[in-house]
């Protein structure tokens, strides 16, 4: 297979790759997605926000006594018929949210992209909206650790106070468990966060996390990737410690690969994954960190991530590619 041509290949695809990414509200969706966005470019991807799809605005649902949580408060039905609508080329006029009061703003086109990203908290909820994607996130961070997003987000971006905050994540905390947290069972790859066993202040004050990556059994590999690491490099340049480890884990009954890194590294102990997503898609992954001195682990887990999802993308066109010949 020639290795330098996805970029080319999915522009000129005629499918609409889609991923959907699911979690709690402030949980570190849109970061796990963001390696993908840099790669591609923002002429091949689009990303729809669920929230987007709420039924209620916010004083309607205050008046009924339910949060966004709740599967009944937003127009899942929209949400798949949008979906289906985009994946066969056609735009769809897509309602629009605004947080910053609660309310809807007119509805806009939206057109769809050669990939198609769908963020929110039941974005793996029903199986017909499972049946739409073609690769699966469940971004779940420990719940100290969402606490300290969610504060930060909510009182920086949406005007809240911290008690405020605090008390709709108590509100919420029964929705979640019910119908949020369930929907790890049906992803592909689950990311776990958690503070830094080097101390909850790197965390907070280098955003240096624990973070492991959960996946599904990988059936069939169709891209080499490399994660090299140059012992003699680091007893002489690294400064800070670093971890990682790998295991088989359990989540929700189901058994999944787990690879734990925490800690920052060295720039260049990534430079084989930068290089090979580089090369897969003609674009600058090489030189993602090439002015940094030290990488998180949570970076790290971003391009393994985007690695994933193109070794999917490829995958799937080749079944597709054997379905039309045959």
């Amino acid at each position: 297979m020639d290795t330098s041509v996805f970029r080319d290949l999915i522009s000129r695809s005629d499918a609409v790759f889609v991923i959907g990414v699911a979690g709690d509200s402030g949980s570190g969706k849109t970061t796990f997605t963001r390696a993908i966005r840099k790669i591609l470019g923002a002429d091949l991807v689009a990303t729809i926000t669920l929230d987007d799809y709420h039924r209620y605005d916010r004083k309607e649902r205050k008046n009924l006594g339910i949060t966004p949580l709740v599967p009944g408060a937003n127009n899942l039905d929209l949400l798949a018929e949008h979906i289906r609508s985009l994946k066969q080329g056609s735009t769809v006029m897509k309602p629009v949210y605004n947080h910053s009061n609660g309310t809807f703003d007119p509805p806009v086109p939206f057109r769809p992209a050669r990939v198609l990203i769908l963020e929110g908290l039941h974005t793996l909820f029903t199986p017909e909206l499972r049946s739409l994607l073609d690769f699966s996130l469940f971004v779940d961070p420990d719940p100290a650790v969402k606490v300290l997003w969610k504060v930060r987000r909510d009182m920086q971006r949406r005007g809240y106070n911290r008690a405020e905050v605090l008390a709709e994540m108590e509100e919420r905390k029964p929705d979640y468990e019910r119908y949020i947290a369930p929907q790890r069972a049906h992803a592909d790859t689950v990311i776990g966060i958690s503070f830094s066993g080097y101390g909850k202040e790197v965390s907070e004050e280098r955003n240096v996390y624990r973070v492991t990556v959960l996946q599904k059994k990988l059936l069939r590999q169709m891209m080499e990737i490399g994660l090299s690491v140059d012992l003699g490099e680091i007893f002489m340049l690294c400064e800070r410690p670093f971890l990682m480890e790998f295991g088989i884990s359990s989540i929700d009954g189901t058994e999944m690969s787990s690879f734990s890194l925490d800690g920052e590294l060295n720039a260049s102990a990534i430079r084989r994954l930068a290089l090979t997503i580089g090369r897969e898609t003609r674009a600058e992954a090489a030189n993602l960190f090439s002015d940094r001195r030290s990488v998180t682990a949570g970076e790290i887990a971003e391009l393994i991530v985007a690695w994933r999802i193109i070794n999917r993308w490829y995958v799937l066109e080749a079944a597709r590619s054997a379905h039309a010949k045959g």
